[in-house]
């Protein structure tokens, strides 16, 4: 389970996320808002890329560990991360760039006897052919469209084994056949895997297509949290209704450091 207490989190002298208690626990569960309203910040939070504030993140009943611990390392193999520009490294294969969500998986000695390279490049394969790649696996990633790009990263997330899924706005680069493909591939995840999805999605019609659950965030606070059916008209008016003067808040998602090149 992971779980937020009193989540506040600071962001170039602003705060981004104001008091956020929450728990998510199995499902697919969408975050909706207007931009700035904190859900990247909320999603990086989740996933220890952020440090809190004040209050916590846990992950089952643990708080996660501060920035470049081994104990925040050993948490966030569990939860596989899906970015909105993918975050691919553009001169390596679309299997070398899977391969990289394999790193730590194996044991030193493993490692160091080259006996896990087969077993790792076999898993590449067989998420890449999941995603229905197989036949780009040794094409570049600068040399793939955006959907195919997604859909790569969805692969290397999915190739550290993670409990989690945590995907910031894995659509909005994307056109509407390739949206589809990729929010088909992240249900199935956790329908047929059973794999927790927490996802940033904007299309209020992809949200009750695909969610059980759906929480809403406005200047940073928790607004709304229930069923996507009980999102009525005046909600969603009020919800992307025109910020006032000085309540937008630049987050991580508009100045990105986590671009590999």
């Amino acid at each position: 389970m992971v779980e937020t207490r009193h989540l506040q989190v600071d962001y170039r002298g602003k705060r981004a996320l104001h008091d956020v208690s929450m728990q998510f626990g199995s499902g697919f569960t969408a975050v909706i808002g207007p931009s700035g309203a904190g859900k990247s910040t909320l999603m990086r939070a989740l996933n220890g890329l952020i440090p809190a504030t004040l209050g916590q993140v846990l992950l089952d009943g643990q708080p996660l560990g501060r920035p470049g611990t081994t104990l925040l390392r050993m948490q966030q193999r569990q939860l596989g991360m899906v970015f909105q520009h993918f975050n691919l490294v553009r001169r390596l294969s679309a299997l070398e760039n899977v391969l990289l969500g394999c790193l730590g998986s194996s044991g030193a000695l493993q490692g160091a006897l080259g006996l896990s390279r087969r077993a790792e490049r076999e898993w590449a394969m067989h998420l890449l052919n999941r995603v229905g790649l197989a036949d780009h696996a040794w094409q570049r990633a600068d040399q793939l469209s955006g959907g195919q790009q997604q859909r790569v990263g969805i692969a290397r997330a999915l190739a550290q084994r993670p409990r989690v899924i945590l995907a910031d706005e894995p659509i909005s680069a994307l056109d509407p056949r390739s949206s589809a493909e990729v929010m088909d591939i992240l249900r199935d995840i956790q329908e047929r895997d059973g794999l927790m999805v927490i996802a940033n999605l904007h299309s209020l019609e992809t949200v009750r297509a695909c969610a059980g659950r759906v929480i809403a965030l406005k200047g940073g606070r928790l607004v709304f949290d229930g069923h996507p059916a009980e999102l009525g008209s005046e909600l969603t008016r009020e919800l992307y209704a025109q910020e006032t003067a000085g309540v937008h808040v630049a987050g991580p998602a508009e100045v990105d450091p986590l671009v590999y090149t």
